[in-house]
Formats: structure tokens, sequence, C-alpha cells
């Protein structure tokens, strides 16, 4: 019986009968705590293994692709996913994307790592022991405080094997971990959030965690009624990521070749190279990000407008999306790219956005210069209304201040938001200094970010919320 994730796609691959075929294998282990009323409740650990199979039929006109995912795959059982697979090419049509493979050589190879033919990482309730520790203590604290804390720890490890009948080998250990805490008054009447994305939990300081929300609770002792309008408004990093991302998850270029988003040119073509803000603002992504490291190739277990299971390892680099406030580049399979004659940029895993400043201020810095505006804590509930502006509505949550000559005088109530982060980006005042930022609603899916506090002219709270 085989074990191993690399013996699984090398035998796929063995079996291929087509004249081309990547198979995918990931090797994934998880580990979490939850706590509640100050009281730990559940810990456990699981681990899961899923093979894909991407099946190429090349014919005179071009080329189709099958693919064919499964979890729990057994020796026995690789054969049927690759003949499903294969089954599947047949009888699909072109695929509009077909390429050649990228050519073993062009994929790269992450130094310093574990080889193809190491184990997978597997992570355990290990790598929370330190954490689990400053956690019970600091529960301890919050109950003398006439405070309760809820929330959880997980950690997970991916390991990722990658290989192609072009002879391509490729293999990724991904740590992603994260801790989210809520804290609520004793009549649980006041509520505030904080969370943290760590890669193992020894840069977690969950007491710090802990006293920020204190003092945020502390804060809504004073409860201020607002109406909806336009407000000069503090967003801090977990707001400015969650918008932030959403903007980077629609720069596809395909969709603004068709003319379908705000990065489309009216007339046809992309507005890459137009402006804007006109702060010297960059958004980024690079594999090798200190703290936020990701694949450093190309990962595509299924075709889509932003990805191609042609590119399936083609290497990643350091890629700007907006520089100094200029649109730099959109993301770009190799098919897209043929079609904007825009270089290749494919899709990264992290996202960094900061400003050219070197004297930047931290978010207590911005408050204190604060004549009279809001600051958030976080946003949730994010959805599009209009793909051609990139607006989006959504709710605020656990705590919306009021600041008024330098300091916060109270919680206000929520509102219920529409905004462009595109047309925000021509509204900022002031960009703070950036630091690692987990966006609470995309952090699911979407956890190395590094982003600033913002200062934003005329915030768009359209309407009050009820929500909590």
């Amino acid at each position: 019986m085989i074990e191993r994730s690399q013996d699984l796609v090398e035998r796929a691959l063995s079996l291929s009968a087509t004249g081309d075929c990547v198979v995918i294998a990931d090797e994934k282990s998880t580990a979490n705590l939850r706590w509640a009323g100050n009281t730990l409740t559940t810990n456990g650990v699981a681990r899961s293994r899923r093979l894909t199979v991407i099946a190429i039929d090349r014919r005179t006109a071009g080329a189709a692709a099958g693919v064919v995912s499964r979890s729990g795959v057994r020796d026995e059982e690789v054969e049927g996913i690759v003949r499903a697979a294969e089954k599947e090419a047949a009888e699909g049509s072109l695929a509009e994307d077909a390429g050649p493979l990228p050519e073993p050589a062009a994929a790269g190879a992450e130094s310093g790592r574990p080889g193809w033919d190491d184990p997978p990482e597997i992570t355990g309730i290990g790598v929370l022991e330190g954490f689990a520790g400053q956690l019970g203590e600091t529960l301890r604290e919050a109950a003398a405080g006439g405070r309760k804390l809820y929330g959880f720890a997980e950690h997970e490890l991916t390991s990722t094997f990658l290989g192609t009948s072009a002879g391509g080998r490729l293999r990724h250990d991904q740590p992603t971990g994260k801790v989210e805490l809520n804290a609520k008054s004793g009549d649980l009447a006041r509520s505030a959030w904080a969370g943290e994305a760590t890669r193992d939990f020894t840069d977690v300081d969950v007491a710090a965690l802990d006293r920020g929300l204190a003092e945020r609770l502390e804060w809504a002792r004073r409860r201020v009624e607002l109406p909806a309008g336009r407000y000069e408004t503090l967003l801090p990093p977990t707001a400015t990521a969650d918008l932030l991302t959403y903007l980077y998850w629609s720069a596809g270029a395909k969709d603004a070749l068709d003319g379908r988003t705000v990065f489309s040119k009216p007339g046809g073509g992309t507005r890459v190279g137009e402006s804007l803000t006109g702060l010297p603002v960059t958004l980024r992504s690079d594999p090798a990000h200190p703290g936020l490291g990701c694949a450093p190739f190309v990962v595509a277990h299924a075709s889509g407008r932003d990805s191609s299971v042609f590119d399936n390892g083609l290497p990643l680099g350091p890629t700007d999306w907006i520089r100094r406030g200029e649109l730099a580049a959109l993301t770009q399979t190799r098919y897209s790219a043929r079609l904007s004659s825009l270089p290749v940029t494919p899709g990264i895993d992290n996202l960094i956005f900061s400003t050219d400043d070197p004297a930047a201020p931290a978010l207590p810095e911005m408050i204190a210069r604060t004549r009279r505006g809001l600051l958030l804590t976080c946003l949730w509930y994010i959805r599009e209304v209009d793909p051609q502006t990139l607006l989006l509505t959504g709710l605020t949550r656990d705590g919306v201040y009021l600041v008024e000559n330098g300091e916060v005088t109270g919680a206000v109530n929520n509102f219920r938001f529409n905004e462009s982060p595109v047309a925000m980006l021509g509204r900022l005042a002031e960009v703070g200094a950036s630091v690692p930022a987990l966006p609470r609603e995309w952090g699911d899916y979407f956890s190395r970010a590094a982003m600033p506090p913002v200062r934003v002219e005329g915030f768009n709270m359209s309407s009050v919320s009820q929500a909590s």
C-alpha cells in the first residue's frame, strides 16, 4: 500500500495514457483550541489527503483538460481517478487557456526547504502548547477584570506535491495559523474583537490582545447615537485588509479585458498604467516576504477566469499590483497575458499594502491627531453590489468609536456601509505604518497580509444597523 503523497503522484503520472498530465497531492494536518466564557472547551487534531489528477487531451485544434479530485485516496484507487480524468478530457470541449506545460527548468525550487522525497510536514497540538499556557493566564485575568473571553486558535500545515508529465517535481509546505479573540463585558452588552495570523504561534501575545480589548470595552461604556452619513474614518489594519483583499480578488485581467470590472478601460482594454491615488502607496505580493511566505509556483486545481491548469508549476516572484499609486498589474494567466499583451502575473497567496513615507504613523498617533471622526474595529458580511465600480456593502461589528480632539470619547451605533475600495484609494488622507493583519471576513481563506491603518475622507456609512 502506498503511504506517501509523492508516491501517489508518481503512480498517477506513470498510469497516464494521455500526452500530458498534472498531478497534485495535498496533505493537510490541523490542530485547534477553543474557549468560551473564560474556559477552555475543546481541542483537536486531524489529518487529510487529497489527490487531483489533470489529464490533458491534445488535439490538432487545441487541447481539453479533465480534472478529477478525490479525498482519502488509496493506492488501488489511483488508476480509477486517472482514467476518470482522461475520460473527462476526451469528452470535453477545447480549453481556451490551453498551452504547453511549463518546462521543469523554468519551475524553480525552494532552497533550504524539504525536498521532494522528504516526508510531509505535520502539525499537532504541540504547536499550541506555549500559547495555551499564556491563554490560561489571560483567561484568569479576564475573569478577575469582569470580562468574558471567547475564541479559538487553529494551526494548519499543508504539504503540496505537484508533478507533471513534463518532468516537473515541486513541493511546498505551508504553515497557516490564526487566533481570534472576542471580549465581552460581564453583562454581555459590550463586545470587542481582535485577531492575528501566525505561522507557528511563537509571535502571538494573547495578553496584549486582551489588554487592547479591555481598553475598547472601557471606551464603550459611553454610548453615542449617530445618523448615517459620510464620516472621516480611521480603518485599522484588519479592516484595510478586508477591503483591499476584495480589491485584489477582483483584479483579474480576463474580466477586465471583457469589460466586466472597475479595472476595465472604457472602449476596451485595461486600466493598467492609470493612477488610482495621489499618495505614494504600493500594493504587492511576494512569495518570499518575511513572515508571509507562500508557494513560489502556481498551484491550480482547476481552470477559471483567473487561473489555468496549464500554468501549474509556473514560477512566481515579487509582483506590484499598484506601484506608487498607479495600477501596475492585474492577475494574469499565460492565456490572458496573450490577450492583453501584458506580462504574465499569476495570483500569489499574500498581500502587502504600504506607503513610501518612512515616517508613517501607528494607529494611536493617527487617533491623536483626529479632530472628529470614526474609528472602526472590523467589517463583516461584505458583499459586492456593482463590479463596474467595485462597490461593496457590509456591516460594522464589535466596536465603532467616536474620536474627538485626539481622544476616543465613546462607542457609536453600528452601520451598514457602501464603499468601493478603488474609490476609497482616491480619498485616502493618511496611510500609517504596515503591520501583519488578519482580514476578519476573509481570514478562513486568505490570512497572509500586511496592512496599514488608513484615514479615509467621507467613508460612506449608508444606514444605521441594529447588528451587534
